[in-house]
């Protein structure tokens, strides 16, 4: 049974409601970060800048020790990461190890052996062989074949008693 194809107008039609949705999720996500930042921002006190300026310095100090927590904490974060990522990408390639690598289709090439012999010794050594010369000669034996007579006169040698007795005795 044939697939049936889709053509190109429904296609397209299929393709610019997709981008639409994806249009209108990435406005909504906007909105929602927009409106996290704010929620957050109206949690956090009012910046009080008065005072003397010892008690400033110390509000910077409070705030630089915040800010190197916050620090330790995303190098920390980061550094998991990258050891995930590792430990996914190690065992991303014991998978294809244990599946196996598909080996390419082998090209068939016709070489001669002289030309075989060329690629594998190099230029240095001019080595020519004739493996043919060197290949035994087989002789087939000739086997003499018993002429076989008229069937009849066989046939009759071999009937009764005496013929099967002439039979064993002959062998």
């Amino acid at each position: 049974m044939s697939e049936k194809r889709m053509t190109s107008s429904r296609k397209h039609h299929l393709k610019s409601l997709m981008l639409q949705i994806a249009a209108n999720l990435i406005e909504e996500e906007k909105k929602e970060i927009k409106e996290e930042k704010a929620n957050f921002m109206a949690k956090i006190p009012a910046l009080d800048l008065s005072g003397d300026q010892a008690a400033l310095m110390e509000m910077v100090k409070k705030l630089s020790q915040t800010i190197d927590k916050v620090d330790e904490e995303r190098y920390d974060a980061e550094a998991k990461v990258k050891k995930t990522e590792k430990e996914i990408e190690d065992l991303k390639m014991k998978v294809i190890e244990v599946q196996g690598i598909k080996k390419p289709a082998l090209k068939k090439v016709r070489m001669s052996a002289d030309a075989m012999l060329a690629a594998l010794l190099g230029t240095k050594h001019k080595a020519s062989m004739d493996f043919r010369a060197n290949l035994k000669e087989v002789k087939k034996e000739v086997k003499e074949e018993e002429e076989v007579g008229d069937w009849r006169k066989n046939v009759d040698e071999q009937a009764g008693m005496d013929g099967r007795k002439k039979k064993f005795e002959s062998t």
